[in-house]
């Protein structure tokens, strides 16, 4: 930041030019003799960073990549059973070298083809964030176990579960652009053991935030521009509208409306609550009660994730546990719940 000056210092040049005291500099040009209206201001170009995406191709892959992480968001939600939150931070454009180097280690790379396209792009999932996605794939709350180590064949297994979701939702919101079949090729935990690309070549790199319950982590899709490169034409705000539009057809809507029924969401009905002790709970037997705070002639609260929605009266339906709904809460009385 040392190039940059102050403002005082910039109002010192103009005092110093505006008395003459200064002469201000120029690049020597061929073209002295032409008038200051027909000269080119000279820019400095640096050929190991070209410039392969333009601003509107930022903007359409930011659209496309908000799109998709509302598509994770709702999948990974109930693959999880939890809360799942994925924004999409940066869209950047950079060198395959400089995305190498500013990637942590260890951390979880994931190396997948997108056919018809050809060549190899990288999914990476922060470490942490993956050990509190394995914690609760195997029954846990969802906490951060600070992974310092290979995985497991059984965490391999489980992360490769996640990531083929995680792609075939990705190929969702690439649908309106092209249609590609991506296949996860491997999956590696040191960033110097991958290599999809060569250093100076152009690569398009969107980060994301992913919020699961109470951890933060970061994760980023890395596409390296020579896979885009067919489609490219393709990749523009104007080009999306105008495919999406086509595309709003009865099998989308009828494929949307499969997918919302179709969305588990938790239910429970609360018989009461008691308080005990911690010895008590040791020292219960097959035949003890326990007193509830729910009077028996009154109804019971019937709660959908974390909001009471219903009032029901548990009963049984064909030998099974059942609750026949009674009454319908309004907003109101749902939030005073």
């Amino acid at each position: 930041m040392s190039d940059i000056l102050s403002q005082s210092e910039i109002d010192a040049l103009m005092a110093a030019l505006a008395k003459g005291e200064l002469a201000p500099e120029r690049l020597p040009s061929s073209h002295d003799d032409e008038g200051p209206a027909t000269r080119k201001a000279v820019r400095a170009y640096d050929f190991k960073r070209q410039n392969k995406f333009s601003k509107d191709h930022i903007r359409t892959l930011s659209m496309i990549h908000e799109g998709f992480s509302r598509i994770l968001s709702t999948a990974l939600s109930g693959q999880l059973r939890m809360l799942v939150q994925i924004e999409v931070v940066s869209v950047e454009q950079m060198t395959f070298d400089e995305y190498s180097r500013s990637m942590p280690g260890p951390t979880i790379l994931n190396i997948f083809t997108l056919e018809p396209l050809v060549g190899t792009a990288l999914l990476e999932f922060n470490i942490d964030l993956t050990s509190a996605v394995i914690d609760r794939m195997l029954g846990g709350p969802g906490k951060v176990t600070r992974i310092r180590r290979d995985l497991t064949d059984i965490e391999r297994t489980l992360i490769q579960s996640v990531t083929t979701r995680t792609l075939g939702n990705l190929a969702e919101a690439w649908e309106s652009i092209v249609k590609f079949n991506p296949r996860l090729e491997s999956t590696e935990t040191n960033p110097r053991f991958v290599q999809i690309v060569p250093p100076t070549d152009p690569v398009v790199l969107i980060t994301f935030e992913a919020k699961l319950g109470e951890n933060t982590g970061p994760m980023s899709l890395c596409i390296p521009y020579i896979v885009l490169e067919p489609v490219m034409s393709k990749i523009s705000a104007q080009a999306m509208f105008a495919t999406q539009r086509m595309h709003q057809s009865e099998e989308y809507k009828v494929r949307l409306h499969e997918r919302v029924v179709n969305t588990y969401v938790p239910l429970a009905v609360v018989l009461g609550n008691s308080q005990v002790t911690l010895g008590d709970i040791v020292a219960l037997q097959v035949g003890d009660i326990l007193p509830l705070d729910q009077p028996k002639e009154e109804d019971l609260p019937v709660v959908i994730g974390d909001v009471t929605k219903f009032r029901g009266r548990p009963g049984t339906l064909r030998n099974r546990m059942a609750v026949h709904i009674t009454e319908v809460l309004a907003e109101e009385r749902e939030q005073n719940e």
